[in-house]
């Protein structure tokens, strides 16, 4: 029959622990039982021993008409003493019905008789024999009952010692079970850190990590309170815009009117979608961060060729020179979707913030320090004093001309710092406009 352990903890220490206790104290006993008998065996062949030596005498016995009478007076049956004279003659027997043979082996030695087993020892002198016999039935009586006094404290202690078990077990997890009533009786909205008061050093570790658990999800739900609260500031105005756009196309009479008034529309419909899209890819980004997406290495210049390539057109359609001039052969550890969002919002900021018939220029640059991606433009640039701020969601710089969310940036740093990235924004000292810089570690 197979025996299932429990997965409690508490349980697992309590059964182990006290099934340790009654074995160790079931061998010891039996230990401790058995080194007693033996023990007596010892005594009493010592007494045995010192009666009889105690018997000795340089003076002879003599014979008296009681020695070797059949039926001597009732006495002690269970310690029998016997004297013989050199010739063979026994002088002495002490009270005791028992009959033994007459013959003394020197030593010890067991004898069967009366029914019974006797342990006799024998000793010669000069003059005498002397024997003492016990009986063994009363003598392994009497080593028992020594034996089992000595199991009387192991009998009790056993039960003290389980108890002193189970209340250290319990006591020591105790703040194990405080621990889970916290957390058993919080609401789901409630993500304060845990007590670590009184734990032990090996599940302090634990209450650590479920708080730092607790501090990264506290942080997620306020970035994601935060972009729905932004996203429906920001819907709102486009939203408002397009609602007056069609009341303004319903009353326009004129062919002239209604066709700025559906090209005020679509212009409108255009600056939602791309709202929009931005904010899908922002949601997206942040679920991928939660969800712990699997990296593989990405070859960083083929992917800026496919976003040049991809965003080509836009820069045709505005006369923008947009190129790739150097291009190092550099592998990354990242996720692709997420870097070619990256590339793509770098080249499409760029292009949007400058002017026609300007210039974009994208490089990849492979050094032992990591590897740089570099896009520059020849752009109005972003003042210094607004560098850090323009990373914030939905801030745009202010008096630009430019259509856009102000998500661009914020998309990019957040990729970038997923995948260890630093992003810095400065001057471009080639074209004079912006160049944002974002650099990939070794």
């Amino acid at each position: 029959m197979k025996v299932r352990v429990t997965h409690s903890l508490r349980g697992r220490l309590l059964w182990f622990l006290l099934a340790a206790i009654t074995i160790a104290a079931v061998a010891q006993a039996s230990i401790a039982y058995r080194t007693a008998l033996n023990d007596a065996d010892q005594i009493f062949d010592y007494h045995m021993q010192q009666m009889a030596l105690s018997l000795r005498s340089r003076v002879p016995l003599t014979s008296t008409e009681n020695a070797d009478a059949d039926t001597p007076i009732s006495g002690n049956d269970d310690l029998v003493v016997q004297v013989w004279s050199p010739d063979g003659v026994r002088v002495f027997r002490s009270a005791s019905h028992a009959h033994l043979p007459q013959r003394a082996v020197l030593g010890f030695s067991n004898v069967r008789a009366n029914g019974t087993t006797y342990r006799i020892f024998s000793i010669q002198t000069d003059n005498q024999t002397v024997q003492v016999a016990q009986d063994l039935a009363v003598r392994r009586s009497m080593a028992s009952n020594l034996a089992l006094r000595t199991l009387g404290p192991i009998a009790v202690m056993m039960p003290i010692l389980m108890l002193v078990v189970w209340w250290v077990v319990s006591g020591s997890l105790e703040p194990v079970a405080r621990v889970r009533k916290q957390v058993a009786s919080r609401q789901a909205d409630d993500l304060s850190a845990v007590s670590e008061a009184g734990l032990p050093d090996e599940v302090r570790p634990l209450v650590q990590e479920l708080n730092l658990l607790f501090g990264r999800v506290r942080t997620a739900f306020d970035a994601q309170q935060h972009f729905v609260a932004d996203a429906a500031h920001e819907l709102r105005t486009p939203l408002a815009a397009l609602k007056l756009q069609v009341q303004s196309l319903e009353r326009s009479d004129s062919p002239d009117a209604k066709r700025v008034a559906v090209s005020r529309l679509t212009a409108g419909i255009e600056r939602a979608t791309r709202l929009v899209e931005q904010l899908l890819v922002l949601a997206r980004q942040e679920a991928s961060v939660a969800g712990g997406a699997p990296r593989q290495p990405v070859d960083i210049a083929g992917a800026a060729r496919r976003a040049v390539a991809e965003l080509a057109g836009v820069a045709a359609a505005k006369q923008i020179d947009l190129g790739l001039p150097r291009a190092d052969s550099a592998a990354v550890e990242g996720q692709p979707d997420a870097l070619m969002i990256l590339l793509r919002n770098l080249i499409d900021n760029a292009i949007k913030y400058t002017p026609e018939g300007g210039t974009v220029d994208v490089s990849v640059v492979a050094e032992h320090r990591g590897v740089t991606v570099t896009v520059e433009d020849s752009g109005p640039g972003i003042p210094p004093a607004e560098r850090e701020r323009v990373f914030d969601r939905f801030y745009r710089v202010p008096g630009s001309d430019a259509k856009g969310s102000g998500l661009g940036l914020a998309i990019i740093k957040s990729i970038a710092e997923r995948h260890g990235a630093t992003l810095a924004l400065g001057e471009s000292k080639r074209l004079g406009g912006l160049e944002a810089a974002v650099t990939f570690p070794v």
